[in-house]
């Protein structure tokens, strides 16, 4: 029989869109933290308090943000959304005090929670739902290129030219993104006003994705060690040249992966994913904490790549389908609400962490994390046999 097809036009704007969202994202954590030790003369504490403060905002809002869906509409957020982390992507460019700085993180971290939820609900929507997981591990795929283009072209510009040509060159790359979701469709259900209008607990969590999430937060708390700490700690070992070959590698190893990835999940199920996606995470970090080399360095990318790269989609998906369809919005906010939550903590007391204890010491214990992680998973799972063979009997 001949498959749903994933490569809509829909689904392309929606690619498209994301993949613009967080370039921006990713090629400002990437650099903002040298921005801060070396434009501000802050110290490592302060630069990791541009990360979780961003994170803050999104994580008070994310709760909220399936209501905000349904009420308003899925599209007509984006749009809005779009539009106010575009303003706040060019202040980058007018703002220098550092307190004003925060508060330009914290207004853009709004926007940022509502336009990623809002995307990735329309894209849970507009895949066939006998292959989501290979349609949602598609959509992944707009971030994992955003992970390398992102710190590359953030770390080349402020390496060739300056901080001011970044945020210039961020912006116009926001203005893309804004124009490629004109044409995305609703893809959305419609339910009855009065519901719409009606606040319940159930509208800040979907209580059958929160296990999933909770996963999904130790994860990324894990990672928050890359993701805020590795130009700077490249820069230690006089690597840092080869940072953006770092994220180059990175998402190379999960764009080549993707497509196998999302079919085994479909065909044999997400533990196939998940276990050997931890085991490939923690060996990365352990490499990334020993390196010494620029090829230690981009080894450890590789083994970060296949892991932390497999494990997010896989989880995302789960997280979706523990509910309903018209649920998928709910779901996606919770998913992020706590993967936010991880990535903030993270930053934070990973940061702690580094100033008194080194930066080898942050890697090693998040690898030391996702293999508590690792540990917790394969117990539960035998539990969960080990109670089926008894029923049975």
């Amino acid at each position: 029989m001949k498959k749903d097809p994933i490569w809509t036009k829909s689904f392309i704007s929606l690619f498209c869109t994301n993949f613009s969202v967080f370039v921006v994202f990713y090629g400002l954590v990437s650099t903002l933290p040298l921005y801060a030790k070396d434009v501000l003369s802050r110290t490592d504490e302060e630069a990791g308090l541009l990360m979780t403060i961003f994170l803050l905002s999104a994580i008070i809002v994310r709760p909220f943000t399936g209501k905000i869906l349904d009420v308003v509409g899925k599209r007509k957020m984006l749009w809005l959304s779009l539009f106010f982390y575009l303003i706040c992507t060019i202040l980058y460019y007018f703002i220098e005090p550092f307190t004003g700085l925060l508060i330009l993180r914290f207004v853009q971290g709004v926007w940022f929670s509502i336009a990623t939820t809002a995307s990735g609900s329309l894209a849970a929507d507009n895949v066939p739902v006998k292959r989501r997981g290979a349609g949602l591990g598609y959509y992944t795929m707009s971030t994992n290129l955003a992970v390398v283009l992102g710190p590359f072209i953030a770390l080349f510009i402020v390496q060739s030219f300056s901080f001011d040509v970044l945020f210039i060159v961020m912006s116009v790359l926001m203005v893309i993104g804004v124009f490629t979701s004109l044409s995305i469709p609703a893809g959305e259900i419609l339910v009855n006003n009065e519901v719409k209008t009606r606040l319940a607990l159930g509208d800040l969590f979907e209580k059958s994705a929160l296990p999933v999430a909770f996963l999904g937060s130790l994860i990324a708390f894990s990672y928050a060690s890359v993701l805020s700490y590795l130009s700077i700690f490249a820069q230690q070992k006089n690597l840092l040249a080869f940072a953006s070959t770092f994220f180059f590698v990175f998402a190379a190893v999960m764009l080549l992966t993707r497509p196998y990835t999302g079919k085994v999940f479909d065909e044999k199920g997400p533990h196939y994913i998940i276990i050997p996606g931890m085991l490939l995470f923690i060996i990365g970090l352990i490499l990334l904490a020993f390196m010494d080399s620029a090829v230690l360095f981009l080894v450890a990318a590789a083994f970060i790549g296949l892991g932390y790269g497999a494990l997010v989609p896989c989880l995302q998906t789960l997280a979706v389908q523990s509910t309903k369809h018209e649920r998928s919005g709910y779901a996606t906010a919770t998913f992020f609400t706590l993967f936010d939550t991880g990535l903030a903590i993270g930053s934070y007391v990973l940061g702690v962490i580094a100033i008194h204890y080194g930066y080898q010491n942050v890697y090693l214990t998040s690898a030391a994390l996702v293999f508590l992680v690792f540990l917790g998973y394969l117990l539960i799972k035998w539990n969960q046999k080990r109670k089926e063979v008894m029923l049975s009997r």
